[in-house]
């Protein structure tokens, strides 16, 4: 079992581009589901005894079916797992032996009887308009008035935020933007999102402002003039 999970992660990485926490949290979970098999084969019961024979069995996926998935799922519940924790799991066990089934492993897949549990859906809580305007203005008016060491980087923050705030970014693709992914002319970004996936995000006149800005202070002290 230990090779077919290390052989589907690999399959998630290298042809679904999948990102570096789902992979991570993928191999844990199987790794779970799979230490949770190998105490069934050894007898180990919830009163934590063991069998006599403590060899730690290797585990067929043929002779896996639905109702030892649904009773590793039931474990999580016994151990107080929240609900989003075990739709987790169930994905990542369903995921797995889809692929199993793709790879000829098994002749049918015993995770489509395995139903996900329902999450109750809730809104984000986010900032208002006003409290982003006052603090951009609050961030932008220390810029103002900070020594010529300080200003510059503060000028870049400001930037950082307005491009955050009006192209409606992820952290992960701001930081992953080059200066060939700005096009100043027409105020759009080409952003890399999850996946790998490219798409092409417009920016306002405060953002350009701001960016702006920040590059003309930060080629001033590099002494080149590349954005213009």
């Amino acid at each position: 079992m230990d090779e077919w999970i290390q052989r589907f992660i690999a399959a998630l990485q290298f042809e679904r581009n999948a990102s570096v926490h789902t992979l991570r949290n993928y191999a844990s979970d199987l790794a779970q589901f799979r230490d949770f098999l190998i105490q069934q084969e050894m007898g180990i019961h919830a009163s934590g005894k063991k069998a006599a024979d403590s060899t730690a069995p290797s585990i067929d996926i043929k002779s896996i079916d639905h109702l030892r998935i649904r009773e590793f799922l039931g474990s999580l519940y016994q151990r107080h797992n929240q609900k989003s924790s075990v739709a987790r799991k169930t994905a990542a066990i369903r995921s797995f032996f889809k692929f199993l089934e793709k790879e000829g492993a098994i002749e049918k897949n015993p995770a489509r009887l395995v139903s996900a549990p329902k999450i109750p859906k809730r809104l984000p809580d986010v900032m208002t308009a006003e409290t982003v305007g006052n603090f951009l203005n609050e961030l932008d008016e220390r810029a103002g008035g900070a020594d010529a060491e300080t200003q510059w980087l503060l000028k870049r923050d400001v930037a950082m935020f307005e491009l955050l705030y009006a192209a409606g970014l992820r952290v992960s693709e701001l930081v992953g933007l080059n200066f060939e992914d700005i096009n100043f002319d027409e105020r759009m970004l080409r952003v890399r999102g999850k996946g790998k996936k490219e798409r092409m995000v417009p920016f306002g006149s405060k953002a350009y402002e701001a960016l702006t800005v920040y590059l003309e202070q930060r080629d001033l002290r590099l002494g080149h003039h590349r954005w213009q």
